[in-house]
């Protein structure tokens, strides 16, 4: 195995999240859900607080390492990282961040988290009324392309209107999310399903958005601990292995005006070939997806671009049978995901691909050995990152 990899050198060893709110219904403040969430984890590996020695987060998170380091009688904080990039792009980045601290020596025991308490801060991303704006709102701004919904819709209206993707496949992304929910007590949508005819009666956001297309607005916070493969035998089957992980962006993906040399693409193209590449896995590999849906059209476009179907496809492979555990093709999002079990930026998909390894899901998929977390579709930079078992660890080298 070539020293210049992240297959097999950390593991997952324990996993924590606070109860999720609707977004501003938190009681808490954003650094104490942290450290909740950061206590859970702990207590899920049997690691002491006292022995972290790093954090990793992205998205601009908050809560400072310095500051919940202090706030855990750390002895020391070796590695504290922040991957660039809004919203949930870093969601998978930031596990590879701490799996390299590990593998280099820079760290022993570091936790990956996200927090967010927007009672406190107010809406993610929402605008503070700001007199100028810069960078590529300034192109979309005059023309009222304000929200994320609006400068999304454009990429994946122009996908489906090229390889004919009907409204029923980014449907049966939704269904599929919420259908899970309903078997996970922790998710805000838990008691509340969706069909199809609530789905096509829901009001238009932006077309081809319709509301139940859009992730919700949470509050809460995730948490992982991360040590070293050698360690990782201590503690036998909570243990989920990094195979694979890769981050980055296409070719001007990020230029200016939505003027790139490839528009309808969930910006996948080169880091879903590094990901498999890492990992010596292809996509019959992987048995469960956990994908980012900011927007389900995107979940489309990014299945399609980790090479589970082709574009034209994917009407036919994207249906709710497959999409479903236990019997589905692919069981995709199977806590609820962000439409439906909670939008922490992506961070509770990490967490549910570590269950669906340990077989612990409350929507358990047949094959769970390898699970792949896909980050935010049609973000720059975006992530991507495969877990698994020891056994998948060992059949892939």
């Amino acid at each position: 195995m070539s020293s210049r990899t992240l297959k097999g050198r950390a593991a997952i060893v324990g996993i924590g999240q606070t109860a999720y709110f609707k977004h501003g219904q938190s009681p808490d403040a954003e650094f104490k859900l942290a450290l909740q969430a950061i206590l859970l984890a702990c207590q899920d590996a049997g690691v002491h607080p006292q022995q972290i020695d790093g954090f990793a987060s992205y998205g601009d998170d908050r809560n400072d390492a310095a500051r919940l380091a202090a706030a855990l009688g750390l002895p020391r904080l070796r590695s504290a990282t922040m991957q660039w990039g809004g919203g949930g792009g870093g969601c998978c980045a930031s596990i590879a961040n701490a799996a390299a601290a590990i593998a280099t020596g820079q760290a022993d025991c570091v936790v990956v988290f996200r927090s967010l308490a927007q009672g406190q801060y107010g809406r993610f991303s929402q605008s503070a009324g700001a007199g100028t704006v810069c960078g590529e709102q300034a192109y979309l701004v005059p023309y009222g392309v304000i929200s994320p919904p609006q400068k999304f819709a454009m990429r994946v209206r122009r996908y489906m209107h090229e390889h004919g993707v009907r409204q029923e496949a980014l449907r049966a992304i939704a269904l599929a999310s919420y259908h899970h929910a309903q078997a996970n007590p922790r998710a805000v949508m838990h008691g509340k399903p969706l069909d199809a005819a609530k789905y096509d009666a829901s009001r238009w956001i932006t077309e081809p958005f319709h509301l139940f297309d859009c992730c919700m607005e949470n509050d809460g916070a995730a948490a992982v601990v991360m040590v070293s493969a050698e360690r990782a035998a201590d503690f036998g089957r909570k243990c989920v292995y990094v195979l694979g992980a890769a981050a980055g962006s296409g070719p001007r993906f990020a230029a200016p005006a939505h003027n790139g040399p490839v528009y309808a693409t969930a910006n996948f193209g080169a880091i879903a070939k590094d990901l498999y590449r890492m990992a010596a896995l292809t996509p019959a590999d992987v048995g469960v997806v956990q994908s980012y849906e900011n927007f389900t059209g995107g979940v489309v476009m990014a299945l399609a671009e980790h090479g589970f179907f082709r574009p034209e496809e994917a009407n036919e492979f994207c249906t709710l049978d497959n999409l479903t555990a236990p019997q589905g093709r692919l069981p995709l999002n199977t806590s609820g995901g962000n439409l439906a079990e909670c939008y922490l930026h992506g961070f509770e998909l990490v967490l549910e691909a570590v269950r669906q390894v340990r077989g612990t899901s409350t929507s358990q998929a047949p094959r769970n050995d390898v699970a792949l977390v896909i980050g935010g579709p049609m973000a720059a930079p975006t992530s991507d990152l495969l877990l698994g078992s020891l056994a998948a660890l060992g059949a892939s080298t």
